[in-house]
């Protein structure tokens, strides 16, 4: 299959995923919680996703659906909340929200090769499974991201919809920290990408942000969702909890992630040892010299 029909079915199951949580919460039964009116919509619009998973026998239908849903969810608490919401500081989360989705979207679709390509970590899951593969599937791969990301929007849902707070210096930090974690992500993903077309064989990658960490994309990535979580604050001053989503999002990047990530390229570059050796692992900082 070729990467433009890959991509129309893609697309074709996100607007579908969309379509069927459009309509439960114009025509569903009303939670009276607007928060889980949005997470149900979500988890129905991650069934769809799976479905297509299944059909086609390729779970990488989900990827995109990280970063496609949070600007919807958003637009649709913001939409949905008090008329006397502070607009300022919903049009400066939803900047924030949507530089990212954009950038995260257009990466995966640049580096997506086309349906007959499933993410490693994927078949790693599923092949340990067994006859439970279907439930590892929707649980592990479709489902338990859903509520990961549900859980970083948490701190935007108190931001869009919470009144009487005006803006303040921690919007703007929260701003800050959001735009420059981007400009960081795609820094690292450009690097990379020139990186992948040019590299030799067994050659490892240690330049640029990747000669400062080695996972400098992960970084950026927290630092989004710690944004989210600064503006969550900033509506709410003293709800600490708004920050579980970005300290769960940094628990899966160091427990998880970056665990899988270096485990898969020590075993195929040896000489990635030496990169372990010099360069810090998570927050970017000059590297260590190396030892003769």
């Amino acid at each position: 299959m070729t990467k433009t029909g890959s991509l129309l079915r893609v697309a074709a199951c996100y607007l579908i995923g969309l379509l069927v949580a459009g309509a439960w919460l114009g025509w569903g039964p009303d939670t009276r919680w607007l928060w889980l009116d949005g997470l149900v919509a979500d988890v129905l619009a991650t069934l769809v996703v799976y479905a297509f998973s299944r059909r086609y026998g390729n779970s990488s239908f989900y990827d995109a659906y990280w970063s496609v849903l949070p600007p919807v969810l958003a637009a649709y608490w913001w939409a949905s909340a008090s008329p006397d919401v502070n607009d300022t500081r919903a049009w400066l989360v939803m900047v924030v929200i949507l530089v990212w989705a954009v950038r995260l979207t257009a990466n995966w679709v640049y580096a997506f090769p086309g349906l007959h390509h499933e993410d490693w970590r994927y078949p790693l899951l599923k092949d340990k499974a067994g006859r439970w593969e279907p439930l590892v599937d929707l649980v592990a791969i479709h489902l338990i991201p859903t509520f990961q990301v549900f859980l970083g929007m948490v701190p935007v849902y108190v931001a869009v919809t919470r009144t009487g707070r005006d803006v303040g210096w921690l919007d703007a930090v929260a701003l800050v920290v959001g735009l420059a974690a981007v400009a960081l992500e795609l820094a690292a993903d450009v690097q990379m990408h020139r990186f992948v077309r040019d590299r030799r064989p067994g050659e490892v990658m240690d330049r640029g942000l990747w000669g400062w960490s080695r996972h400098p994309n992960y970084f950026g990535e927290f630092g989004f969702w710690l944004a989210l979580g600064l503006f969550g604050l900033a509506a709410s001053p003293g709800s600490w909890w708004v920050l579980v989503g970005a300290v769960m999002m940094l628990a899966m990047f160091l427990g998880a992630s970056i665990p899988m990530m270096e485990e898969r390229s020590l075993e195929r570059r040896p000489t990635y040892q030496d990169v372990v050796d010099r360069v810090p692992r998570f927050v970017p900082r000059p590297p260590r010299r190396a030892t003769a």
